[in-house]
């Protein structure tokens, strides 16, 4: 039988393309996980009271990535480094990401994959002699499309049921 309780947001893992190691999947934070389809609005000639709205392309926001600053050994902050110090003139080096959203069993629930992702930001947070606060690093990755992945390999008894198809 289907597990119908909403999963919970707080257990999941990453994925990069190529790149290894424990410390470049931990992270606190994801967010940029959305799509919108854009719409135009083009006016009638000579009818003033509304404005006709088409759909246009579908727009990805970019996927932001938080966690406690890591040691200078992380396969993930040389590819960013890599880019964002390199500029325009070096090739720009894609990969996929791919997000996990976890049972408690830590197996896959429901998974997304961002294709040709690369490295558009890296921050950290401000420093603070009042806080007694890990210093987060936030990365940000601009992407040309991403998708919902099927989890395969899980029996009846461990799915969760949506309820509803969230991509249609």
């Amino acid at each position: 039988m289907a597990n119908t309780y909403p999963p919970v947001a707080f257990y999941f893992k990453l994925s990069f393309s190529g790149i290894s190691g424990s410390v470049d999947v931990a992270f606190k934070e994801v967010s940029g996980i959305t799509m919108e389809m854009g719409i135009e609005e083009i006016a009638e000639g000579g009818n003033n009271s509304f404005k006709h709205r088409v759909p246009t392309s579908v727009k990805f926001s970019n996927l932001v990535l938080k966690r406690g600053l890591v040691p200078k050994n992380s396969e993930v902050i040389d590819w960013c480094k890599s880019t964002l110090e390199g500029g325009l003139a070096d090739f720009i080096e894609t990969k996929t990401i791919i997000v996990h959203l976890l049972n408690e069993k830590g197996d896959p629930l429901n998974s997304w994959s961002f294709m040709n992702a690369w490295p558009v930001k890296w921050s950290a947070a401000n420093l603070n002699s009042m806080n007694n606060e890990v210093l987060i690093e936030t990365l940000e990755f601009a992407y040309s499309s991403f998708t919902e992945l099927t989890n395969q390999g899980s029996s009846d008894d461990e799915d969760f049921d949506f309820g509803f198809d969230i991509f249609g």
